[in-house]
């Protein structure tokens, strides 16, 4: 039979669970001593210290008096809170809120930057293994505020290239659906942001590869993002950012115009 992985908890609640053990160890304490002095069981303390559950801040609290690390280890703990973005994605998006320029090319859903606060809870409330409720709306929030990026001062050169499937795509049903192509239209009003759909008719083979990043920091960093399912491939490699370059432009040219693309939204509006 195959073992299946075992889940590993984000680094800095690993490095708090091997100094745990470090502690633990040099004070001569057992996982089993130290679990009774805390009320917990000794299998608790040792998913801690592998990185397989995040300390309880009672057990920390507790540790550190046994210990006598003298406040050390519980000086930790704020250091511990939960993440606003899935760890494959938190570079990006440190990247991004640095953008000066953002082009964008999706396939399948509207962009991140773009969704209404429906759409958002349409996808993530309905994530795939199941997130509890207290992720499902830090995540929704944290995908509402990264739009602060389309009003920011000095604006943000931003260019989205998207396939005709997203726009056909009935996410939050039918009302959802069309409150977010009129969310679409509103956004095409920023000076700073374009917006092109590409038709199924005009499509290139570049396009069906997947969606795209492009982004350019205030440093003129220049990175370049692909994704999948469960993958991200985030590069500033020159020959990475040459292809995928090559391949937006492919897809932008084939894209209508601005002025049409408005048109092609608006009379998906009226049809709804």
């Amino acid at each position: 039979m195959v073992n299946e992985p075992q889940l590993q908890l984000p680094v800095p609640y690993r490095y708090f669970g091997s100094q745990f053990q470090l502690w633990r160890r040099g004070a001569g304490v057992s996982r089993a001593e130290v679990g009774e002095a805390a009320r917990y069981s000794a299998s608790t303390v040792e998913s801690v210290e592998l990185g397989k559950r995040p300390v309880p801040p009672k057990l920390a609290e507790v540790a550190d008096e046994l210990f006598g690390a003298g406040g050390k280890l519980k000086a930790g703990l704020p250091y511990l809170k939960r993440e606003k973005f899935p760890e494959r994605s938190r570079d990006f998006f440190e990247f991004e809120a640095d953008a000066v320029s953002v082009w964008w090319y999706e396939v399948a859903l509207v962009p991140g930057l773009l969704q209404t606060e429906e759409y958002a809870r349409a996808l993530i409330g309905n994530h795939c293994p199941p997130l509890d409720e207290a992720t499902v709306e830090e995540r929704i929030q944290a995908r509402l505020d990264r739009q602060g990026l389309l009003s920011r001062n000095p604006p943000v050169d931003l260019s989205f290239v998207l396939y005709e499937a997203v726009l056909r795509c009935p996410v939050g049903g039918p009302g959802g659906h069309k409150r977010q192509l009129l969310h679409l239209l509103e956004a095409v009003q920023l000076r700073n942001l374009s917006l092109q759909v590409l038709p199924y008719d005009r499509v290139v083979p570049a396009a069906l590869m997947g969606p795209m990043v492009l982004l350019e920091t205030r440093d003129h960093e220049r990175f370049a993002l692909a994704e999948g399912q469960s993958l991200s491939h985030l590069t500033s490699d020159p020959a990475d950012l040459s292809l995928f370059t090559a391949r937006h432009g492919a897809i932008r040219t084939q894209a209508l115009s601005v002025e049409e693309s408005t048109s092609f939204l608006e009379q998906m509006v009226e049809k709804l």
